[in-house]
Formats: C-alpha cells, sequence, structure tokens
C-alpha cells in the first residue's frame, strides 16, 4: 500500500505550545524519546487543542510495546484485550500509552479476528505511524503533536478538515463502520460536541447500515450512550441520532412508543428531558444515567403498564411488571447495569406518590434519598402537560418554606374541597392462616 507523505506543520501555522499539554503527558513523552522510542500526542486531545478546546485527557502513542513501556514506566499497567494499552500513572495523572498498530491488508492472517458481519474482536499488531495514521476512523483524530519540537504531524489532511469544519473518515466510509458500527455513534458525538459537518458520504451510510449496532456487545453501547448524551450536547445527539435511523437500533421499544407530546418541539417530555440534563452540564452539576434513560423509555413504560391493566393486572403490580419488561428487554441493546435499573424503578415508582400527595407519606418521599430526582422528573412531566403543574408548584414549595409552614401545608391536604377532612384509607386485613390438622 502507498503511503502519503506526512505534512509536518510548524508552530506558525497550528499556532500551539508544549504548556498546553499536561505536564504528565509531557513527561511520558520525553521519557519515551530519552530511551530510544519516538512518542507522541494523539487523537482527540490534539484535536481539541487545536480546536482551542480543553482536552478531557492526553493520550500518547509510540513505537515502544506495551512491555516495553512497562519497562520505562516502573508504575504503568497493561489493560485491554482488542486493543493492549499502557496506563502510565503521573502523580495524580494517568496517561494511556498506546502502540502504533499496523493495517489489516499488512500483516497477514494474524492481524485480528473479524465478527460475521466485518467488526473488529482484537487488534494486537503492531507497526509504524504510517500505518497507525492510516487505520484510525476520522482525519481530525490522525493528527500527531510533538511536543518536544512543537509539531503537528498530518498524513490525512486531518488539519485542513478541522479548518473547514469537516468529519470525514479515512478510506472507504463503509468498510470502516463494518470494522466497527460504533463509529456512526462517534461521528454524531463529534458532530454536535465540535460543530463538524459530516462528510456526505457518511451521511448516506448511515441509515442504511444502522443495523450494524446490533451486533455491537451490549456492555459497549452503555458507554457509548452515555459518552454522546452527558457531554452538554444530549439534544443535538438526540435529534441526529433519530434523524440517520440510529436510535431505533439503540433504544427500539422507545422509538415506537413515542407519541407526540414527547418530541414536541417547545414542551415534548423527551426533548425536556435532554435540555435538562444539558442545563445541568454546563452548570457542573451532576448528571445520572438513571434519570436520563428513565426519561427515554417514559412512554414504553406507560404503554406496556396500560397494555397489563386492560388484561386485569392492578395499577401498581403492572407499573413493576411493566418495568421489569422494558428494562430487560432494553438491555439486550444496551446493558443496563443493575445500579442504574434500580434507580430508574425507584424514580419511576415515586411519580404515582408524588401526584397523589397523601398526607401520611410527604414526608417520609421528602426524606427519600431519590426523592430530588423523582422530583425533577415530575417537573418536566408537568411542563409537558402530563402532570397538573400546581401539583409540581406544591412539591416545589413544601422544599422551601419552614417546618411550621410544611406542617400547614401537610395539614391542608388532609381537607376535602367541601371543608371535611379526608377518611384515611383502610388497609385490607390479610387472613388469618390457621393450622390444619
Amino acid at each position: 500500500m502507498d503511503f502519503a507523505e506526512p505534512r509536518v506543520i510548524g508552530h506558525r501555522e497550528h499556532g500551539l505550545s508544549p504548556q498546553q499539554v499536561s505536564s504528565g503527558a509531557r513527561k511520558v513523552v520525553h521519557a519515551l524519546c530519552e530511551a530510544g522510542f519516538s512518542a507522541e500526542l494523539v487523537g482527540g486531545c490534539v484535536r481539541d487543542l487545536l480546536l482551542e478546546h480543553v482536552p478531557k485527557d492526553f493520550d500518547v502513542v509510540t513505537d515502544a510495546r506495551p512491555e516495553e513501556v512497562r519497562q520505562v514506566f516502573r508504575r504503568a499497567r497493561l489493560i485491554g484485550r482488542r486493543f493492549r494499552l499502557a496506563h502510565v500513572r503521573m502523580g495524580r495523572e494517568v496517561v494511556e500509552v498506546s502502540t502504533y498498530r499496523s493495517l489489516p491488508t499488512m500483516a497477514g492472517g494474524d492481524y485480528e479476528v473479524h465478527g460475521e458481519h466485518g467488526r473488529i474482536l482484537r487488534d494486537n499488531v503492531f507497526g509504524n505511524r504510517d500505518q497507525d495514521a492510516m487505520r484510525r476512523d476520522f482525519t481530525v483524530n490522525a493528527l500527531y503533536y510533538d511536543p518536544l519540537k512543537n509539531e503537528v504531524i498530518d498524513y490525512v489532511d486531518g488539519f485542513k478538515d478541522l479548518q473547514a469544519g469537516r468529519l470525514r473518515m479515512i478510506g472507504l466510509a463503509a468498510e470502516r463502520i463494518s470494522e466497527d458500527p460504533v463509529r456512526m455513534l462517534r461521528a454524531v458525538r463529534f458532530q454536535a460536541k465540535l460543530g463538524l459537518v459530516l462528510d456526505q458520504e457518511i451521511e448516506v451510510l448511515m441509515p442504511e447500515m444502522a443495523y450494524f449496532l446490533r451486533h455491537v456487545p451490549p456492555a459497549r453501547l452503555f458507554d457509548e450512550v452515555l459518552k454522546m448524551f452527558h457531554h452538554g450536547h444530549a439534544l443535538k445527539v438526540f435529534d441526529d441520532l433519530y434523524r440517520y435511523g440510529l436510535f431505533a437500533e439503540l433504544f427500539p421499544a422507545a422509538a415506537r412508543a413515542f407519541i407526540e407530546l414527547d418530541l414536541e418541539s417547545r414542551t415534548g417530555l423527551v426533548r425536556r428531558v435532554l435540555i435538562n440534563t444539558d442545563q445541568r452540564v454546563k452548570e457542573g452539576k451532576p448528571v445520572i444515567a438513571a434519570f436520563l434513560f428513565a426519561g427515554l423509555l417514559w412512554r414504553a413504560l406507560l404503554v406496556e403498564r396500560d397494555r397489563r391493566v386492560s388484561h386485569g393486572t392492578a395499577g401498581y403490580p403492572a407499573l413493576q411488571q411493566a418495568a421489569g419488561d422494558v428494562i430487560g428487554r432494553e438491555s439486550q441493546r444496551i446493558a443496563i447495569p443493575r445500579r442504574v435499573s434500580i434507580v430508574m424503578l425507584e424514580i419511576w415508582e415515586m411519580q404515582h406518590r408524588l401526584q397523589e400527595r397523601r398526607p401520611r407519606m410527604i414526608q417520609r418521599l421528602l426524606e427519600n434519598k431519590r426523592f430530588r430526582a423523582a422530583y425533577d422528573f415530575l417537573v418536566l412531566r408537568a411542563g409537558a402537560g402530563e402532570v397538573a403543574q400546581d401539583i409540581a408548584d406544591w412539591w416545589t414549595r413544601v422544599q422551601a418554606v419552614t417546618l411550621d409552614e410544611r406542617r400547614q401545608m401537610i395539614n391542608a391536604l388532609a381537607i376535602t374541597g367541601d371543608g371535611r377532612k379526608r377518611r384515611p384509607r383502610k388497609r385490607r386485613r390479610r387472613p388469618v392462616k390457621t393450622a390444619t390438622p
């Protein structure tokens, strides 16, 4: 295979400074070069620096094998099965160090194991930097930065694509997607996060190849979904996933159940959940996977609950059974961990209790560790027209008042509209079991 001559871009053109690189990454590059190896920064950190964004972390690539990296850094830890990597600890910073990898056509039959649909399952054959650049996914992710020489090395016109605001795959897009269908999700994430415009070839292929996501391990898709929706651009990501037919492959039950009330541009519940998530990210507030999944799967839950109620199951058991069914089916596509599904169920179950506002339950609900998430969800539902706004407003007020005022608000709930006290619910007595002779 013929390789393009790398273009070396100097400081006057790229405008970067080695001081923009974390001290840990600079030390790793310097130590590898001192040991006789070549080493540069690569990928998203170089791309983000050139776009004047703050990189989340810094990745180093080298011609040193993982075992050789561990010889240079005694505190290095080797990880990964599909991609063998070294994690090097520098103080509190952990720098990921990978080895240049070869191309499939240059490494023979031992290079990789492909799935039935062409997906790469294992990739541990090493090569040189020329080969490593050509096997990366997007041109903007194939830029190498040498902080010692302050040079950017570009094999695939990634620098020009960044300047043009274009997201383009290296090589044949159909082949790169079949090797790793998650690249479609990465394309959507980069388009939303970085404001890049997708190459037309990718846009045309994604609806046609969306079903390839079915062959990606569900656990990996869970991680990718969080990367897409928890970085401050969830609404844009959702719209693009929906437009390219990818959302229905990730959340089939949700896509089938959505109604206009969920997707309406200004008040739709799903859109309100995503706007709320984006706002919390921008304000530096925590976001949890359970809230995101609870919002995306809410309508599917109601559809399944109503189906069970129509067949004679009581409301609360129907909700619990529907939740188990919806989460179970979704986990076949995206592996939802139990720690997440439990919180989802608690958020869903508390909606009825918050709407009911039984006086004896108010204080216990306020003290529940999931109250805040359930309350936030209730407020979004009220904004979408699913719940009376005065109920959401009541829960907002009751959290802000003094204890005496809270007691008054709770006592007022015990009075009916005609001034009479509410009659407490009669508890059904369980039948006494008698010993059989």
